[in-house]
């Protein structure tokens, strides 16, 4: 899993047609502490997540197609859960 942040929807046409309906974000890689990363991926929403957000995206192809119950879709990454507050522990 990674965590993201929402920068972005996208639009495709033609779909496969296992991913008719299905919302797609683009999403930047994030630290814990926010620091964004260099890494943008294309995410299915299952969520409801927005622009702005932070969220928890599964990166694994089976798992992603298990969360969808959609054994043939192309998909790899799908985001899982909207992140409504973030702790971390500071050790020393």
């Amino acid at each position: 899993m990674k965590l993201c942040k929402v920068t972005g929807t996208l639009v495709s046409t033609p779909k496969n047609m296992n991913l008719k309906g299905e919302k797609l974000l683009i999403v930047n890689v994030i630290e814990p502490n926010g620091k964004e990363q260099n890494e943008t991926y294309i995410a299915l929403d299952r969520v409801d997540a927005g622009i702005g957000d932070t969220v928890i995206v599964n990166d694994e192809g089976g798992s992603a197609r298990l969360v969808l119950d959609k054994e043939n879709a192309p998909i790899r990454m799908v985001i899982v859960g909207v992140v409504d507050d973030l702790h971390l522990n500071s050790h020393g």
